[in-house]
């Protein structure tokens, strides 16, 4: 008889760090590096500088989708009373996660975060750590394996009450809309009415000639690779929900802070939408 054990968390932990590439670039540890972060390895500094080149404002674009997901969040968990969120294409740890923004203001919130980035799992078992009140938990899956992102969800989310599902930055790696918009509808599928889709996205209505340019050459060096989708292409992740005011637009411009003057485009686009 086979001795089936069930691996440690310090074991899983040794097994993703054994499955990264550090000869290879990855848009989680770019980003964090457009952050400021220091979870990134020499490839990514060199990949991110020259895709800095085309686009020098991308930083700024990196900073106004993480101050989307905060609003976003915050909002979903105080005034629309949503206490369960799905995050998915999680990235690396920085200031204000999910779960921090949510359980400051529901310390009984539930997060799942899901990313197939070794380290950032690795980073994610360390770091996002829950209110004693409510729970986080971490999937390694795809995104373009929703089955297996909801079959994990489910073991500590109740798919039977309302769930914010957060896709920042993660359905540019869906090349095909028509995929794309299927993964999003299997995912609000399987959560019910009152439930919510925030997603962003680079686009090409900001810089587009130079973001062309850009994801050219970031699939060029063998990592993921993306694409770019126009706000129309964008709409079409939203049907079947309900978008929120101001609906689709630049990530800096959804719900601001800070006064309209202030504002600056960002090439990253992003909304929040209500499932009826």
């Amino acid at each position: 008889m086979s001795d089936l054990t069930t691996p440690s968390p310090d074991d899983e932990g040794v097994a993703r760090t054994a499955r990264l590439r550090t000869d290879v670039s990855h848009s989680a540890r770019i980003w964090n590096y457009w952050l400021g972060g220091k979870d990134h390895y020499p490839v990514d500094e060199e990949v991110g500088d020259q895709i800095l080149s085309f686009v020098p404002a991308l930083p700024r674009s990196a900073v106004a989708d993480r101050q989307f997901l905060a609003r976003a969040v915050r909002h979903l968990a105080g005034e629309r009373g949503i206490r369960q969120f799905l995050d998915i294409g999680t990235g690396l740890p920085t200031a204000d996660n999910t779960h921090e923004v949510a359980q400051r203001v529901a310390p009984d919130a539930r997060i799942v975060y899901v990313d197939n980035d070794p380290l950032v799992l690795t980073h994610a078992h360390a770091l996002l750590t829950s209110a004693k009140e409510g729970a986080t938990d971490y999937i390694e899956a795809d995104v373009h394996d929703p089955e297996a992102i909801l079959a994990g969800a489910a073991r500590t989310l109740d798919l039977t009450q309302p769930v914010a599902i957060t896709m920042l930055g993660i359905l540019n790696f869906v090349l095909d809309t028509d995929e794309a918009a299927a993964i999003v509808r299997r995912l609000l599928d399987a959560v019910p009415a009152g439930s919510y889709l925030v997603v962003s996205h680079p686009t090409t209505e900001v810089d587009g000639e130079a973001m062309k340019t850009a994801v050219e050459y970031w699939n060029s060096q063998g990592s993921a690779a993306m694409t770019l989708r126009s706000r129309a292409d964008l709409v079409r992740l939203f049907e079947g929900v309900e978008l929120l005011e101001p609906g689709i637009v630049s990530c800096s411009r959804w719900r601001p802070d800070t006064p309209d003057a202030e504002i600056v485009e960002v090439t990253h686009f992003g909304g929040v939408g209500r499932k009826r």
